[in-house]
Formats: structure tokens, sequence, C-alpha cells
């Protein structure tokens, strides 16, 4: 019965990992979809992104993460969301559509007001909102594992940072500073909801209470019990 549960403990985290990643794909599928039909019927959905401050350009609050102008362009975004999205629903599958959609107005929003006269289109506002809010979370939790995640995401994706500054004409960086800021300002408004997966337990060591044994004293509980050993809880824990 004890090996059974071990098992069942084991597998749990890889269960979830695997899950965790189902929607971001068919996100990403969706995205790829949506392109191969523009660039395959000559739909030319640009015209449906943000242009800011018209009446037209409103629709494309909802409908621009799902235009891409090249391969290039959907390839770039298609990669990190699907590795942000699929971090996002592991460790906070509670926060994941709030943080999600939360991204994606609230960039598409303040591009329509704020931004150059231009169609601004693409899923990167998105995407530079979910990073900021899992680089901001794990700073601001302080668990390993979450600050591990903060440098990963650095690592991975650290260059995103210079898409917030309008260095490349034909570049949105409007869309990626407002889905920066919202993924900060969301990681502050729900710091204080738990992640779904916390530390490993530090190991700990059995207390000795008694004086040592000395002698045929010491010898008989070493037959009794053997060396005395170290033991560790297990390393995950699930909401």
């Amino acid at each position: 019965m004890q090996e059974s549960n071990e098992q069942v403990v084991a597998k749990a985290p890889e269960r979830k990992l695997g899950t965790a990643a189902v929607l971001p794909a068919i996100a990403v599928l969706l995205l790829w979809c949506a392109f191969l039909l523009d660039q395959g019927l000559d739909l030319s959905l640009h015209r449906y992104g943000i242009f800011p401050r018209t009446l037209s350009g409103l629709v494309g609050i909802i409908a621009s993460p799902f235009i891409h102008g090249d391969f290039e362009h959907v390839l770039n975004n298609s990669i990190p969301a699907f590795v942000l999205g699929w971090a996002l629903m592991y460790f906070f599958p509670r926060l994941a559509g709030r943080v999600v959609i939360g991204s994606w107005l609230a960039s598409g929003i303040w591009v329509w007001i704020s931004a150059r006269a231009n169609y601004h289109i693409g899923a990167s506002g998105v995407v530079y909102g979910l990073a900021a809010f899992l680089f901001t979370s794990g700073i601001l939790r302080k668990q390993r594992m979450l600050m591990g995640l903060s440098l990963l995401v650095v690592f991975l994706y650290g260059s995103m940072l210079w898409g917030m500054f309008p260095l490349f004409p034909r570049i949105s960086w409007e869309s990626h500073f407002w889905g920066a800021a919202a993924g900060v300002a969301m990681a502050f408004l729900y710091r204080n909801v738990p992640s779904a997966v916390h530390d490993p337990r530090e190991i700990t060591w059995d207390d000795e209470e008694d004086e040592p044994p000395t002698g045929d004293e010491a010898a008989g509980e070493d037959d009794e019990q053997g060396a005395r050993s170290w033991r560790s809880s297990n390393s995950w824990q699930r909401f």
C-alpha cells in the first residue's frame, strides 16, 4: 500500500505538467490557423487590427492577437506564447485566465488610446503580459521555485526588454509596453493568491532528545534501528 501511494505522489506533478500545456497549445494552433487562412485566401486581416482613436479600430482590441503580418511574426509570438502560457498554467492555474484576458484587454485598450496612427497587430501584447507577470510574481512571492522561474524568463526572453522602446519603426512597442505594464500590475494585484506548486520542503534530521548511548547500549540500538538516518517529505504540494 505504501509503495502504491508513493507512485501516485511521484506521478502527480508529471500529469499536471502535461495537462498545463494543453490550452497554450490550442491557443497557438488558433494563431496559426488564422495566419494560414489569411495568407492562403488573401483576406488582408490586418484591416481588423487596432487603429488608434478610430471606431473601426476598436474591433482590433479583440481581434489583433490573432492577426500576424508574416511567417516570422507569427513564429516569434508562437514560441514564447506556448512556453510562457505553459508556465502560467502550471504555476498559477487559478489566475491564468485572468492574466491572459487582463493582458489582452489592457494592452489593446491603451494601444487604441495612445499609440501611433497605424495598424497594430499580433499577440505580442499578451506575450509581454505573461512574461512580466511571471517574472514579477517570482520576485514578490520569495519562493525558490518561482524565483528560478523569474531567472528562466530573463534567460529565455530577456531580450524582449528592448521591444518596449521605440527603436524599430515597424514594431508596435506600445503593445509591448502596455502588455508588460498590465502583467506587472496583475502580479502586484494577485500577489497573495498562492501558487499551485510550492518549494520542496527542507530536509530535516531526527531530533536527539536523549544523550547518545555508549558501549553495549549503542551497539544494541544500532542492531535494532540501524544508523540514524535523514528523512525528507514529498517534494511537491498541490492545491
